[in-house]
Order: structure tokens, then C-alpha cells, then sequence
């Protein structure tokens, strides 16, 4: 696609009008011959079936529900976090990085199905994720995403990376829409503090593991803000707690580095998956006035390189995966099936590293940087 130079003395509201315009065409092609979008029918509870994988996601969440007793989130605002639970099935012959979706009512055998879900109160909740005893992993989705989108991506998350322990699902209000994107971001900053409470809730646990915060897109500027929010508060053993990832975080540059001045060094380090090929972060750029988004940087850019390794951040090209959203904007979903894999080759080869730097995510594994679960282990430089 070619960009035509906009004159700086065009009005700054009807060059974004006009972007956003452009990215709701480019959006819009490929979804109007897909299937309709997920609706809650998808969360009609039905039967397992022999040789289906189950996973529990827990979920903390801002969004409205439709119901007290209802399980169906809306894109309103909640005044207050409510919480659920799912036991979410894939089938036999779920094929990794994919979500089966069903088509009519949920059939376990071919499709991603929930088996079971409850209304969950704020300690039972606290309860179910520190009776696992073992790491959790919080995903906090991007923009335009609906409830069940989110539920469903993170179950296959949790089942290809296969790291056990208990995935929670931050769900924001996301208007799920394309023209949404402005409600979105103001929807992220509405569920800062409801994250920053989650996060210090889940450490303050004792029988909590270690506690990964993996934050897609969008979902990345909140995770971020939300570790901002604990320094700033003094709440230092928490984030002591953390393993912070940001994949493909939709962040302007400036503001990134904002954040880090507070946020400070983290270990093991924060690590960003970036793609400098991602579509949907390059127009979320040109948006915001040519702002250029993390999520889309050069690590073969000297001055990322010196950058990184300055602010003790490890940034990792995940450009050479396979992206099935058309925008190059969700590779990351391709390395939890990765994760097991790459796993075992790290500790074949005696290393479990995590170092800052910039890096490029490599197939063989000579540099590798897994996101989910142990985000945190990395194979890092051979």
C-alpha cells in the first residue's frame, strides 16, 4: 500500500479521520469474507467428549455483565471488577496457533466448547488461582476484541504452551468494533486500577506461583501503565513478582520510554515481541500523528540495540513466524505451540537465560524468546 504525503497544513482531525478510514477498509476486506464474529452463544455449556483438552481460564474482568447470574460480558463499563471461571475444551484435532470456532452449537469433537462456567466471587477467585500452586499467567487482550474472543485465545494459549499452572483473563470493555479504536483507549485507562489491584491481589496470595502478565496490542500500553501504577505506589514487591510481556504493544515510542523511566529494570527483564512488518501498528502510527509504536521496532536499528540494552529490556523480532490475522499483528499466538519445543532445547543445551538486548527470534532456536506461561525462560544469544 502506498501512503500519499499529507500537507502539514491539512487540518490534524481530517488526516486521522482519513487514516482511520483506511484502516477500517484494509480491516474490513478480509473479515467481510470470514464467518460472522463469535457471539455468546459460543459459551452455551454443553458435554465433553473423549480425547478433547481442557483448560480452566479464571477470568477477572471490567466489562458489564448483561445479568447478575450471566456469564455474558457486554462492552459496557463495570463499576466494579466481577469475575468467572470457564472450563473450556478444545477438540481432538485442534490444530496449534488455530481456534476451532464453531459453527451453530458448540460440538466438542470439531470445535473449542465450554463444558462448564460459573459466577465467581472476588475470593473465590483468589481462592481457585493459589489452590493450583503453580504459576499464573494473566493475558490482557488488545483492541478490538469481544469476551469470548478473548476467553478463547487465551485457552489456546494455555493448551499449546502446555506450562500448566492457571491462566487468568483480564477482560477490558473493548467496543469490538473497527471504528472503536478512541473508545477502546479510553476503556484501557478505565481498567488501569482494576489491573493494578488484580496484579497485587494475585502476588499478595500465598500459594500464588510466579505470576507472567502478558499484554497484546493495546493490551500492552495497559499492562505497562499498570506497572507504572505500582512503582509509583511503592508496591515493589509485586512487581518483584512479575514476568512482563508485551507483544506487539501498541505504544508510542515516547511514551514507552516515559513509562520505563519509572518502571525501572525488572527482573527477569521485560521482554517486547515486535515484528517491524506489523500492518495494524503501522497505521495505529500514522493515527496518532506518524507516533511509531514499539511493537514495530528495528532491533536491527544500532540505536534500539544501544537502547535496549541501556534500559535492560529484551526485544525480540518475532518476524520470522507465521501471523494469520493478514496484518502481521498476531505472531505471538504462534509461539505458545512453540513454547514446549523450544523449552526442552534450552535446557538440552544447559541455559535458561534471560538478558536484555535485541534479538531475532530464530527457528532453530540460536535466539529465541518464548511469551507465555515461563514467557519468561528465554534462550538467549549462542
Amino acid at each position: 500500500m502506498r501512503w500519499t504525503k499529507v500537507s502539514s497544513a491539512a487540518p490534524r482531525a481530517r488526516r486521522g479521520a482519513a487514516l482511520l478510514l483506511a484502516l477500517t477498509s484494509l480491516l474490513a476486506g478480509p473479515l467481510a469474507a470470514c464467518a460472522p464474529r463469535p457471539g455468546p452463544e459460543v459459551l452455551t455449556t454443553v458435554p465433553g467428549v473423549p480425547g478433547a483438552k481442557v483448560v480452566t481460564v479464571e477470568v477477572a474482568t471490567t466489562r458489564q455483565r448483561e445479568a447478575p447470574d450471566s456469564n455474558v460480558f457486554t462492552a459496557r463499563r463495570a463499576r466494579e471488577t466481577g469475575y468467572a471461571a470457564f472450563r473450556v475444551s478444545l477438540p481432538p484435532n485442534h490444530q496449534p496457533g488455530r481456534i476451532e470456532w464453531p459453527t451453530g452449537t458448540p460440538d466438542p469433537a470439531t470445535s473449542f466448547a465450554i463444558l462448564d462456567q460459573s459466577v465467581q466471587t472476588r475470593q473465590a477467585f483468589l481462592r481457585a488461582t493459589a489452590n493450583a500452586r503453580g504459576p499464573v499467567t494473566v493475558f490482557v487482550h488488545g483492541y478490538n476484541y469481544n469476551f469470548q474472543e478473548s476467553l478463547f485465545r487465551l485457552a489456546q494459549l494455555a493448551a499449546d504452551a502446555n506450562v500448566g499452572g492457571v491462566p487468568v483473563l483480564f477482560a477490558w470493555p473493548s467496543e469490538a468494533k473497527l471504528e472503536g479504536y478512541a473508545a477502546d483507549r479510553e476503556s484501557v485507562a478505565y481498567s488501569r486500577d482494576a489491573l493494578v489491584e488484580l496484579l497485587t491481589e494475585l502476588a499478595r496470595e500465598p500459594g500464588t506461583g510466579k505470576i507472567t502478565v502478558l499484554g497484546h496490542s493495546m493490551g500492552g500500553w495497559l499492562v505497562a501503565e499498570a506497572v507504572r501504577q505500582l512503582r509509583l505506589m511503592g508496591r515493589n514487591a509485586v512487581i518483584a513478582r512479575l514476568d512482563v510481556v508485551l507483544a506487539a504493544p501498541d505504544i508510542d515510542v515516547d511514551v514507552f520510554r516515559a513509562q520505563l523511566a519509572v518502571i525501572g529494570r525488572l527482573s527477569p527483564p521485560l521482554t517486547l515481541l515486535v515484528s517491524r512488518d506489523d500492518v495494524a501498528l503501522s497505521l495505529s502510527g500514522r493515527i496518532s500523528g506518524d507516533r511509531p509504536r514499539v511493537g514495530a521496532l528495528d532491533v536491527d536499528d544500532p540505536r534500539v540495540q544501544e537502547a535496549a540494552a541501556k534500559a535492560g529490556v529484551q526485544v525480540v523480532d518475532i518476524s520470522s513466524l507465521k501471523a494469520s490475522d493478514g496484518f502481521n499483528h498476531d505472531r505471538f499466538t504462534e509461539l505458545a505451540a512453540l513454547y514446549p519445543r523450544l523449552e526442552s532445547g534450552a535446557h538440552e543445551r544447559g541455559r535458561d537465560v534471560r538478558q536484555a538486548g535485541a534479538f531475532i527470534f530464530n527457528a532453530v532456536g540460536t535466539t529465541v524468546s518464548a511469551p507465555f506461561g515461563v514467557v519468561g525462560r528465554a534462550i538467549a544469544g549462542e
